[in-house]
Order: structure tokens, then C-alpha cells, then sequence
């Protein structure tokens, strides 16, 4: 066999080797890429995004698109070959797995908990929307959640409205656990509640539950000190005058938040937020408006510029990223709460964008 052949041969067959080992080596890494955008004023899986009953809601026009990140599964083995492609990619990220899945998450309880974020996004983005426009949103302390094997499990249940603790009145979560505190383990507690059922039903017919109940619970010595306790999480929940769902499967975290919001404003309000322009962004939300940073937005930027947003509201806290790698005829609007959002929107629709806030690099 000639030399030449010989050694295109050699190099041939240690490509290949090359290649099946790098297809075989698994590395501990994820992938990040970006995600399909949802416009909340428009539709997804055949039915509204934002669905407003008892209400008067007004047309509305343009986008404002929510936008996702796409992640490779907890349970994804990524090999050398495919690590290397996502680091010369533009579009990507490769992060160490532990990033996205630390102290050993399963793929199921990432999915849990994402599942969980949206839905408190889902919550906060109604509440801020509602009180932007000046629309009172009662509070109330229910149980956010039971343990299992503690005194509260069969007696107390996620979703019921705590009222008072030992006939003293419930303001906050907070006042919950200084309330059963005051006892030593072994003592009974006192709680005045709404049953869930009750509560849902009130709810729904936009009245204040009636019906109520007192339950006693025997407390115990808390796992991490001689403090007594009951085995809840008390949180808070609000309630509406009038129904705003939000409709979208197979969506996760609390960075859609801003977006829900500024789409619920936009349907409650006679004037378009967007004057028919393609705007997207993102960040999460609290009850009184204050817009959070959120994580991926270089991927973020690239899926609504794909889309055809023209224009970008952005996380005051993730302005510097955003701004090291803008892409092409995407301009980026920095907000730090939802009435910044609105009022840049009004300058947006009007054609007035020589003022609007920007990012920086720097």
C-alpha cells in the first residue's frame, strides 16, 4: 500500500475513532438555547392567553410577547461532540449541569417547581396589573401547605383562609407563627378558618366567605429547636372582582410576569398599549408592579428579534447583559416596574422612542 494511502487511511480510521468517542464520553454539562415567544394578547393551544369574565375588556392590537428558554433535561447525558457544538454556536449556552440542576434535581422536580413559580407569577402579574389601574384586590393568609406526619395533616388543608389564632385576628403569614409560638409543644392551638371549599366558592361569586370553623391543633417541638409548632407554610392569596385566567401549558418559572400584566392592562383599558407594534420582553413581577431580573436573556433577545419584535422591555438588572450582544433591528427598553413599562409603551405607540430608557453595556 503506497504511504499516501496508507496514512489518509490512518487519518480516516482515527477520525472515526475520534468521533465514536466523542459521540460515547458523556460530559457534565446542559445546553440553553432560545425558546418560542407567546404573544399575550393573541392565542395559544386554540383558546385566548388572557381570559377576562365580568368585565368589560376593550380590542387590542400589536404584540406583547412573553418569551422562553429552551434547556436540555435533568436527566439529558450531553457528550463531548454535542458540548463542542454548543460552545461555538451563537444562539447557545453551555453551562455546567449543576447550574441549571443543583444538589441533584430531578427533572420532575424542576418541573414542579418551575410549575410552582409560574403559578405565583401568574397570581402577582393579575394583582399588580389590577392595582395599576386602580382596581382594589382583597388579601387574605390561607395555608399555603400541610407537612406530612405533622399534628396539622387531616385537620388543616392547603388553600384554607386562616382568620384568627387563638381568637387573635390574622393580618399577614407572619402573624401565624408568632401566634403558635406564644405555646410551648405539647399545647393546644386554636384556629379560626374558611374551609377551602368555602373559600373557592365565595371566590367565585366575588363575595366574602361566611362560613367558618375552629379547629384545634396539638403542637409539637420544632425539628430545629424547642419552639412549637403546627406543620404549615401559611402564605398569602387575593381575590378578585372580577375573573382574569391566564391559559398557557408547558410553561415554567416567573419571568412572564411583566408581560401578563402589561397584556392584562392592554385588555382592560380603551387605548392600545402597543399602537399595533411587535414588542417583547420579559422579567419577573411582584404585587406592587416592581419588575425582577431573570436569567437567560441573551437567548431571550434572540427568539423575539425571530419572532419580529422590534422592541425588547427589559430588566433594569439585566440591561448590562442584554446590551453586550443586541441583535440586529431589536431595540432594548429598560424598565424597573410595570408603570415604567406602560408609559414606555404610550411613547412606543405614539412613535415617541427618542427618549425611551435604554441599556447600556457598561
Amino acid at each position: 500500500m503506497p504511504r499516501r494511502t496508507a496514512t489518509m487511511l490512518a487519518s480516516t480510521l482515527l477520525l472515526i475513532a475520534l468521533l465514536c468517542a466523542g459521540v460515547l464520553i458523556k460530559v457534565p454539562y446542559a445546553e440553553m438555547s432560545p425558546g418560542p415567544t407567546v404573544n399575550t394578547l393573541g392565542d395559544a393551544g386554540g383558546e385566548p392567553v388572557l381570559q377576562i369574565s365580568d368585565r368589560k375588556t376593550y380590542p387590542t392590537s400589536g404584540h406583547l410577547n412573553m418569551t422562553t428558554v429552551r434547556v436540555t433535561g435533568a436527566d439529558y447525558n450531553m457528550n463531548i461532540v454535542e458540548a463542542v457544538y454548543g460552545w461555538l454556536a451563537h444562539d447557545n449556552i453551555v453551562v455546567p449541569h449543576d447550574t441549571l440542576y443543583p444538589d441533584g434535581k430531578t427533572e420532575e422536580q424542576s418541573t414542579q417547581e418551575n410549575a410552582e413559580e409560574f403559578s405565583q407569577s401568574q397570581e402577582s402579574a393579575k394583582v399588580a396589573a389590577l392595582r395599576q389601574l386602580g382596581i382594589p384586590v382583597s388579601s387574605r393568609t390561607i395555608v399555603a401547605s400541610v407537612l406530612k406526619d405533622s399534628p396539622s395533616e387531616g385537620t388543616l388543608h392547603a388553600g384554607d383562609v386562616i382568620k384568627a389564632v387563638d381568637g387573635t385576628a390574622v393580618k399577614a403569614p407572619a402573624d401565624v407563627a408568632k401566634l403558635v409560638t406564644k405555646h410551648k409543644p405539647g399545647e393546644d392551638v386554636v384556629f379560626t378558618i374558611v374551609p377551602v371549599k368555602d373559600a373557592k366558592a365565595a371566590e367565585k361569586a366575588h363575595k366574602e366567605p361566611t362560613v367558618t370553623d375552629k379547629v384545634t391543633i396539638t403542637t409539637k417541638k420544632s425539628d430545629e429547636g424547642d419552639r412549637a409548632v403546627v406543620g404549615i407554610q401559611a402564605g398569602t392569596d387575593h381575590t378578585f372582582p372580577f375573573n382574569v385566567d391566564i391559559k398557557l401549558a408547558d410553561v415554567g418559572g416567573p419571568s412572564a410576569g411583566l408581560m401578563f400584566s402589561l397584556g392584562i392592562v392592554d385588555k382592560l383599558t380603551p387605548r392600545s398599549l402597543t399602537g399595533g407594534k411587535f414588542i417583547a420582553g420579559t422579567g419577573t413581577i411582584d404585587d406592587e408592579g416592581k419588575v425582577g431580573p431573570i436569567g437567560g436573556i441573551g437567548m431571550k433577545l434572540v427568539g423575539a428579534r425571530k419572532a419580529g419584535a422590534e422592541y425588547f422591555l427589559t430588566p433594569d438588572q439585566n440591561c448590562a447583559t442584554a446590551a453586550s450582544d443586541i441583535p440586529a433591528g431589536l431595540t432594548l427598553v429598560r424598565v424597573k416596574t410595570l408603570a415604567d413599562a406602560e408609559k414606555s409603551l404610550e411613547r412606543i405607540s405614539a412613535g415617541k422612542t427618542s427618549g425611551l430608557p435604554s441599556c447600556s453595556a457598561s
